[in-house]
C-alpha cells in the first residue's frame, strides 16, 4: 500500500502550469518533525508535492505562502537526466486529497506575526501615522 498523509505548512507560492488543459500545481511543504535531543524539540521536513487536475486548481487559488494544509495522497519516485548528463531521481508526494488545516482566523494571525515591511522617508526615519502620540513613549 502506497499512501501518504501529512500536514504542514506551504513555504511559498503554489507554482501551477498547464499540459494541454490539465492544471499542474507544484509545491513544498514544511511538515514538522519532533526531535527529543534538539533544544527547540522540531525540526521540520519540507516534502516535494505535485497535484493535478481540480485539486491542483484549488491550490493555485488558495495555496499561498504559509498556508496550513494537511493532504493525502501517495509517493512517486522518478528520473530524468539534466542539461549536464547527470541522472537525477525525484521523489515526491502525488496529492490526491486536499483540506485547510486551520481557520482563515488562525491563518490571519498566523500572517500577522510576519514582520511586515516598514515605510520611511527620504532621510530613513519610519513614517508614524498621525493620532497615535498618546502610544509613543516619548513626545
Amino acid at each position: 500500500m502506497n499512501k501518504v498523509v501529512l500536514m504542514g505548512r506551504t513555504t511559498r507560492d503554489v507554482e501551477v502550469r498547464y499540459s494541454g488543459e490539465t492544471a499542474v500545481a507544484r509545491m513544498t511543504l514544511a511538515v514538522d518533525r519532533r526531535i527529543k535531543k534538539e533544544p527547540e524539540g522540531q525540526q521540520a521536513d519540507f516534502v516535494s508535492c505535485v497535484a493535478f487536475g481540480k485539486t491542483a486548481e484549488f491550490l493555485s487559488k488558495y495555496g499561498i505562502k504559509g498556508t496550513k494544509f494537511a493532504i493525502s495522497g501517495r509517493i512517486q519516485t522518478g528520473s530524468y537526466t539534466n542539461r549536464d548528463g547527470v541522472k537525477v531521481y525525484t521523489t515526491d508526494v502525488v496529492i490526491e486529497e486536499v483540506e485547510f488545516a486551520e481557520s482563515k482566523g488562525a491563518a490571519e494571525n498566523h500572517k500577522a506575526a510576519e514582520p511586515k515591511p516598514v515605510s520611511t522617508d527620504e532621510n530613513g526615519f519610519m513614517n508614524i501615522p498621525d493620532g497615535i502620540d498618546e502610544e509613543l513613549p516619548f513626545s
